[in-house]
């Protein structure tokens, strides 16, 4: 299964790339608008992409009057990214959704930190919903295995794996790029750091994993699946190539025939085979 990871694109200005996916996931959905970070938003790196947008959107209520809607007409099955500042933020917009599935942004590096712990943001909004939760984690936590079980324990139906990691790139004079100085950092570097998060969560736990950072091709989306994950997300690469997801899927089918695997289903987790014994990625 493939998904966009959020924020990474707009279904109403590019449904032609959507439809070339599995599922859509929005960009992360706050109670009030928010108007995002200052400017410099955006800055590229030798190895990747900065970005410090701040969770800029509408707010809960146009989007459910006005977004959702339209996205409802895609057809297709829509992931809502909830964000916000405190377990309360995040339950109430759940128990406005239906017939979704809500990623839940536990870990954006661009916006002050939620009041709570991940488990008591998972738990309010399991109190409220019994629509699919995933919980979206950072890379920086030292030992994902155990925030994945911890956000089970909570209430969590899977994970989303990784979101971005903090970042820093100065200009030729030696000042920040971005407005906010630091922002999140993905692409190409971020891989070697979700493939990690991903073998140590589905040794972990048995949730399902959707796992993203740094997906370029075929063979990424393979080596991810390999690692535990259930389905992939594509994002920093969306925005160079809109036919990301049609060739990604071309070069899928190819690196199973060139293995002889039959299936992504019968890929997943063959890393933690090849690596029986293994209990620590020290």
């Amino acid at each position: 299964m493939l998904l966009n990871a959020s924020g990474c694109l707009d279904a109403l200005t590019a449904p032609e790339v959507v439809r070339q996916l599995d599922v859509f996931v929005t960009k992360t959905i706050t109670p009030l608008p928010r108007q995002g970070n200052e400017p410099v938003r955006v800055a590229e790196t030798d190895h990747g992409m900065l970005n410090s947008i701040g969770l800029a959107n509408p707010g809960r209520e146009r989007f459910l009057s006005e977004v959702l809607p339209r996205l409802r007409e895609l057809g297709m099955p829509l992931w809502v990214s909830v964000g916000g500042f405190a377990a309360d933020d995040y339950a109430e917009t759940c128990a406005f959704l239906s017939d979704v599935t809500v990623e839940l942004n536990l870990s954006c590096p661009n916006v002050e930190d939620a009041t709570g712990t991940a488990i008591e943001i998972v738990a309010a909004c399991r109190a409220v919903t019994d629509l699919p939760l995933y919980a979206k984690l950072s890379p920086a936590v030292w030992d994902v295995g155990e925030a994945a079980r911890a956000v089970e324990a909570a209430g969590a139906d899977g994970l989303s794996l990784v979101n971005t990691i903090r970042g820093l790139a100065l200009d030729a004079g030696l000042r920040p790029v971005l407005g906010r100085a630091v922002g999140g950092y993905s692409g190409p570097a971020l891989k070697p750091i979700a493939l990690a998060a991903v073998f140590a969560a589905h040794r972990g736990t048995s949730l399902p994993i959707v796992g993203m950072g740094g997906v370029r091709s075929g063979r990424d989306v393979l080596e991810l699946v390999a690692a535990g994950a259930s389905a992939v997300a594509l994002g920093t690469v969306l925005f160079s190539d809109p036919d990301a997801p049609a060739r990604v899927r071309s070069e899928v089918e190819a690196e199973l025939a060139s293995l002889g695997v039959a299936s992504l289903d019968d890929a997943r987790g063959l890393s933690h085979e090849a690596r029986a014994g293994v209990t620590t990625l020290d």
